[in-house]
């Protein structure tokens, strides 16, 4: 069925056919019929990390519902958890369209959306009508575009004010390749004073919850280094790896092709391999003291598997869910309930 329903999508420009998807995923009964087809179920599936209970191991990454829209249908069709945003303080357009190019060849995408949304504000209002309590919901926040690097802490604690009721954990996004300067936020000094103020407001609530960390696959290892000082330092739950990359390796494209598409993130099979390394490298030099969430070209049940044996505590999909839709959930976690 999404084979018919992919090749009429991909008629449509990128864009275009996230907002066709989306209107489907709202129809009345679409999402419960979906659910039926595609959810798997088991005791054997359930996951205990950072102190939630996951009703199965893989989730949607942020990107797809970044105005929290559809989680609660997106959590009927098989997904165990389903994150948000990324959303900003304030409502901004993003990046001039177009800015969202498949990448067909390789099973790729290229966006440089720019954060662009509603505002925390929306995505708080439509949370706060959550009826599917058993999927765990993530908030993904970041600053705005004005905002200046030396004011980003304010938009960050905004945005953990506003969702701080109606989310289970939080990820903080500094590795967004498509926001003018926010990764110089990956710097030691300012993750560190981010996040040590994040998790200050954090632990003077009632119930702390989750803060997590989502890091760009471009890091060098002493970077990598560096994020697991800052995440035992700081006492974060985990970390999110990856992000898109900046890098055009491994594309059936010649120069000219990849120079039209511009600037962006990368995401998809090409980032596969390296997704992986990185999980690898920060369970491995930080002596598996905290989770990872893997996520970055799982696009096959080989793939769910390469990112959990390389450490991966959950995974999260996006891409991959784009051209393989609902089905590849399902095979991923029939998969693990037979192994």
């Amino acid at each position: 069925m999404y084979k018919l329903i992919k090749s009429l999508l991909f008629r449509l420009n990128p864009e275009r056919a996230h907002h066709v998807t989306f209107s489907l995923f709202r129809m009345p009964g679409f999402s419960r019929i979906l659910g039926t087809l595609f959810s798997v179920k088991h005791p054997s599936l359930h996951r205990q990390v950072f102190g939630l209970d996951f009703p199965n191991p893989v989730g949607l990454a942020a990107g797809l519902d970044k105005d929290a829209v559809a989680f609660d249908q997106l959590g009927e069709m098989g997904f165990g958890f389903v994150e948000i945003g990324t959303v900003t303080p304030l409502p901004q357009p993003g990046n001039d369209k177009p800015r969202l190019f498949r990448l067909t060849r390789n099973e790729a995408l290229i966006n440089r959306m720019g954060f662009n949304n509603q505002g925390v504000k929306a995505a708080a209002a439509r949370l706060s009508r959550r009826k599917n309590r058993a999927v765990i919901i993530g908030g993904n926040i970041g600053k705005n575009k004005l905002t200046p690097n030396d004011r980003a802490v304010d938009d960050y604690i905004i945005c953990f004010n506003e969702l701080f009721d109606y989310v289970d954990y939080f990820v903080v996004n500094v590795s967004s390749p498509n926001t003018p300067n926010l990764r110089e936020l990956q710097e030691k000094a300012p993750l560190t004073q981010l996040l040590n103020t994040l998790q200050g407001l954090n632990y003077k609530k009632r119930h702390p919850k989750p803060l997590l960390l989502k890091i760009a696959p471009d890091l060098s290892d002493s970077q990598l280094d560096d994020i697991i000082s800052i995440i035992n330092e700081t006492g974060l739950s985990g970390v999110i790896a990856t992000n898109t990359t900046i890098s055009r390796e491994n594309l059936d494209y010649s120069s000219d092709e990849i120079n039209r598409f511009g600037l962006g993130g990368l995401s998809g099979i090409p980032l596969k391999d390296r997704s992986t390394e990185v999980i690898r490298y920060l369970k491995k030099k930080s002596g598996n003291s905290f989770p990872v969430i893997g996520v970055g070209g799982i696009h096959s049940v080989a793939d769910a598997k390469e990112k959990l044996e390389a450490g991966a505590d959950l995974i999260q999909l996006y891409t991959g869910y784009i051209y393989h839709g609902p089905a590849l959930v399902k095979a991923i976690n029939e998969s693990l309930v037979k192994s």
